[in-house]
């Protein structure tokens, strides 16, 4: 095992098996990458291991699998789990960057396949020192690495109250989010908004009507996570990687957890499928027009047993793509 050392730092954290994780999708995704003993794979989102345990499980020793994640304490359980395996590489940081991580291997051979589980794990929603829930008290956080960019909490220190607003409509989809933007402004007047819970009061008071079975502040925590870790850019600039690293047959396996995430990853496989756009009745081949991916079945979610047994499957969806 190598651990990218550029990007590697000690890290100061809890221990790393103090939180389980139930990785969504498991066998499903494991399937569908089709692996190969022999193989070399990309886990872009290691979390707690899960989909990296049962692909190794399934390789040879010619095998390789690129372990990616931009949380210490991710990493810090990969090289836990997996300090002896030469087989692997470690890299922290974002999925974003994961044509630099391939170069930092030094394998020189095209990606069999790529598994993207997105969203925040279950031991970071868990963490109540992460600040990711508004469950438990804690502080604003919400960064998926600790020790780089803005807070949450910084961040709405000095947010226009504009551009809080545009945060939650695009992010979460918020409809109150003009509401909710002008009530962080006024309560930060009075004092710092600096703890998980005083953020979750803060938009319970400003919502009107709530949603059956969703917490008010569900939007509101969704869309400032996925702007401080700028969630959303970086699954572009993903995917678009992602089909040079593929080898021919290749498959990227993405799992969603909302429709901003799952709107991205279909309309991205829908136009690397179509290629060129070119009239219609124009009798050329996919290899003519530039196609450099075809769908690979329907969209798959989790059966009624795994949510009965993990509530935090209900909203994923997986799709795949195969290299052409």
């Amino acid at each position: 095992m190598k651990v990218c050392r550029a990007i590697w730092s000690h890290c100061h954290c809890k221990q790393v098996s103090e939180w389980n994780h139930q990785s969504v999708l498991l066998h499903e995704a494991i399937a569908a990458l089709q692996l190969k003993p022999e193989g070399v794979y990309v886990d872009g989102t290691y979390g707690r291991g899960g989909h990296s345990q049962l692909i190794l499980e399934q390789l040879s020793s010619e095998g390789r699998l690129l372990v990616v994640d931009k949380d210490p304490t991710a990493i810090a359980s990969a090289s836990q789990a997996f300090g002896d395996d030469p087989r692997t590489y470690i890299y922290r940081g974002s999925f974003a960057d994961i044509g630099h991580a391939m170069a930092q291997t030094s394998w020189q051979r095209k990606v069999d396949g790529i598994l993207l589980d997105l969203g925040v794990s279950s031991p970071q929603l868990d963490d109540a020192s992460r600040g990711f829930s508004f469950r438990q008290q804690g502080p604003l956080d919400m960064r998926m690495n600790p020790e780089a960019g803005e807070s949450a909490a910084q961040w709405l220190a000095h947010a226009e109250e504009q551009e809080i607003a545009h945060v939650l409509r695009e992010f979460g989809e918020e409809r109150f989010s003009k509401r909710i933007a002008r009530a962080i402004v006024n309560a930060r007047e009075a004092a710092p908004i600096d703890t998980t819970q005083q953020l979750a009061a803060i938009v319970a008071a400003a919502v009107p009507t709530r949603e059956k079975g969703k917490d008010p502040s569900t939007r509101t925590f969704q869309a400032i996570r996925i702007y401080i870790n700028h969630e959303l850019d970086d699954l572009q600039t993903c995917l678009e990687q992602s089909v040079d690293l593929l080898a021919a047959g290749g498959r990227l396996v993405v799992i969603s957890f909302h429709s901003l995430e799952d709107r991205i990853v279909k309309r991205f496989i829908r136009k690397q499928v179509q290629g060129d756009q070119l009239p219609h009745d124009l009798p050329v081949t996919h290899v003519e027009v530039n196609a450099r991916l075809r769908s690979v079945g329907k969209p798959i979610r989790a059966s009624e047993n795994e949510i009965k047994a993990n509530p935090r499957a209900r909203s994923a969806i997986m799709r795949v793509a195969e290299r052409l």
